[in-house]
């Protein structure tokens, strides 16, 4: 497994969303996911939201994925400092 298939089947399963996935070792891969899809949802349901893009996967192929998952005013706020004051 390698970070940009990890990356092209998040992108597939959340059309539009921005994607960063990182992993140097093919098992435990870190991901940035920015959606619309986020939106109103608390973290769980998010990241939820992102493995049932990977399916069976996770567990499998993918033993660990980190996720920090934003909608992207959060992604902007972050970007601009203000979510860090």
């Amino acid at each position: 497994m390698n970070a940009e298939t990890i990356r092209s089947l998040i992108e597939q399963g959340l059309p539009g969303a921005r994607v960063d996935v990182r992993g140097d070792d093919g098992v435990h891969f870190d991901a940035v996911v920015i959606s619309e899809a986020f939106r109103g949802k608390l973290p769980l349901a998010r990241h939820r939201l992102v493995y049932a893009t990977l399916g069976e996967l996770m567990g499998g192929a993918i033993h660990a994925l980190s996720l920090k998952t934003l909608t992207p005013e959060e992604a902007a706020e972050r970007e601009s400092g203000i979510g860090n004051r």
